[in-house]
């Protein structure tokens, strides 16, 4: 963390000796009924096993349709909740990942497929992958440079897409991938390597101010919001993301000067040029232009990361503690509102934004920075009933220092954010204190908060067309099944329940797949099977016996259709 955001949570806690004692859901839309076709008994539907035809024309021919299976409601399996289950893979200073620069590719691919793995069974079902931690890129652009945090003395090569990998690797494993951009920051105090000559600091000097030990683009310079912009259109253009997100750094936190005052930001000549006509220069005048500049990047991005694909979520995680004068009572700390010009609740009124993750990052300890009164408080200011998941302080867990937290402070969190209908979720600040079971959470997880796995929330507002309807499977002739959305919207995602047939009903397991455009041949020179357009291949159990399978499809927006059951034979 941020030194100089780890000191102002600090003191947001020790105001409290300054000024006196202080006070301290199951899927939505699902057929109440069951799946589709659903009548008591074992028997099968009327589409049996047989070749497909018309219905689905495009198909390898030989494809045959798998048998329905109809089953009672009470042989269903249960409904998957929805909650979103999130930690942050931070790049910035090798917090999490890459744990150093220069690794070969294979190491690399390896260190991803294997984390994505390891986040499915703690039973997590997104990551927060931070792309671009300081004007630089973990991925090929022709827009920034490549990444000092990943990128050394030709390791890996310039061609190789971590962005792409990690996509892949955790869509294969059932879990959303949100793209998380620092707009402003240009270079951090952890950097060791000469500017790249592509970097804007040298491209662009202008834009860039020193600040302490940073470097820093203004918010007030129009080219440089309109860089950052373009940045994340970029990244959301070519990559199959789920999310863009940006944290709680826009203007910097202060930084304090040899005279123990905080060094004023040096945007003196963009306020001087880019101010509005009439607009005087007191503190208060800048302040307000300040919060301005941040204003108009949040609203951008979000109308323009919609704009190229509507299904893309966006969210923000700002600093927990809201703005003086909103502030529920015996809350203090530090104003995100004054000191970096964050008017979140501005965002919130306005609807930038699809999920807000507040950084809750105090214990119980400290009623003036109270979880449940500040996670209350950005419940209360969400007009659009946009999605509010709380941020966890998760490292502060069995750290080694003398304030460490105990595993269960966290388990508390997530307890009391249940607790609340109306937060749907929630995210690990940061994703190495789970790698490294710190405190034994990452396997106490899995076995309580974790025990059943969850569907992330669905977003309605972001819906375009009808909802997905009743999907479709198919034996392809190489023995392949094929999963593949109806004739409504097209599936995102597909929600799988499976089971033996001769299990007891309380045998079924639960996982999602990623839907894709037409399925890859199996050699692998094939070019793709034409046919339906939003399609998954469903994994087979080695030695299965005959499997009932339901199945649902849903949209970019999280929406569901009807659940359908399926018999696969051997």
């Amino acid at each position: 963390m941020n030194r100089q955001r780890r000191q102002w949570l600090e003191q947001s806690a020790a105001q409290v000796a300054l000024i006196g004692s202080a006070a301290a859901a199951g899927v939505a839309g699902l057929l109440g009924s069951g799946c589709t076709s659903c009548r008591a008994g074992w028997g099968l539907g009327a589409e049996t096993a047989g070749a497909t035809g018309a219905a689905h024309t495009g198909l390898p021919s030989g494809s045959q349709a798998l048998p329905q299976a109809q089953l009672s409601s009470a042989e269903l399996p249960p409904l998957a909740p929805r909650e979103w289950r999130a930690a942050w893979v931070a790049s910035v200073a090798h917090i999490d990942w890459p744990k150093q620069a220069g690794l070969s590719e294979s190491t690399l691919r390896t260190q991803i497929l294997d984390i994505a793995q390891r986040v499915r069974g703690m039973g997590l079902n997104a990551l927060i992958l931070q792309v671009r931690p300081a004007a630089d890129a973990l991925y090929p652009s022709r827009l920034e440079p490549p990444s000092e945090y990943l990128y050394a003395q030709g390791q890996p090569g310039a061609a190789f897409d971590a962005l792409q990998l990690w996509v892949q690797a955790c869509h294969a494993q059932g879990l959303e991938l949100h793209a998380w951009f620092n707009p402003y920051r240009a270079r951090h105090p952890s950097a060791r390597q000469a500017l790249h000559e592509g970097h804007v600091a040298r491209r662009h000097p202008g834009w860039v101010h020193r600040y302490g030990d940073l470097m820093w683009l203004d918010p007030g310079q129009p080219e440089a919001q309109e860089h950052s912009l373009k940045v994340i259109a970029d990244v959301v253009q070519r990559y199959d993301l789920d999310g863009v997100h940006v944290d709680d750094y826009f203007y910097p936190y202060p930084i304090k000067g040899a005279d123990g005052r905080d060094l004023p930001f040096p945007d003196e000549d963009s306020f001087r040029r880019h101010r509005p006509a009439g607009m005087g220069s007191s503190e208060a005048e800048r302040a307000q232009w300040r919060r301005s500049n941040v204003d108009h990047f949040v609203e951008q991005m979000y109308r323009r990361v919609h704009a190229l694909k509507p299904g893309v979520q966006v969210s923000i995680s700002p600093f927990g503690i809201g703005r003086p004068d909103r502030r529920p009572a015996g809350i203090v700390g530090f104003s995100q509102y004054d000191q970096l010009y964050a008017d979140v609740e501005r965002w919130c009124e306005r609807g930038w934004l699809d999920a807000l993750v507040p950084q809750l990052y105090w214990p119980r300890s400290r009623p003036a920075q109270s979880f449940e009164k500040l996670l209350d408080y950005w419940l209360a200011h969400n007009p659009h009933g946009r999605h509010v998941w709380a941020g966890l302080y998760t490292s502060s867990v069995a750290n080694g220092t003398p304030t460490a937290w105990s595993p269960d402070e966290i388990l508390w969190q997530i307890d009391r954010q249940r607790e609340r209908a109306a937060s749907t979720g929630h995210a690990h600040f940061s994703l190495q204190a789970l790698l490294q079971d710190r405190g034994g959470l990452a396997n106490e997880l899995p076995r309580s908060r974790y025990a059943q796995a969850a569907l992330t929330p669905a977003m309605p507002w972001l819906a375009q067309g009808p909802a997905p309807t009743a999907p479709v499977a198919h034996r392809l002739p190489d023995g392949r099944i094929l999963l593949s959305s109806g004739s409504g919207a097209p599936a995102r995602r597909f929600a799988v329940w499976r089971r033996t047939r001769s299990s007891a009903l309380a045998g079924w397991s639960f996982e999602v797949l990623k839907a894709s455009g037409p399925l890859q041949g199996t050699a692998p020179t094939a070019a793709p099977i034409p046919g339906p357009s939003s399609t998954a291949a469903l994994p087979r159990v080695p030695g299965a016996a005959d499997e009932v399978v339901v199945v649902q499809a849903l949209d970019a927006a999280g929406r569901e259709g009807p659940r359908q059951a399926f018999v696969v034979g051997t």
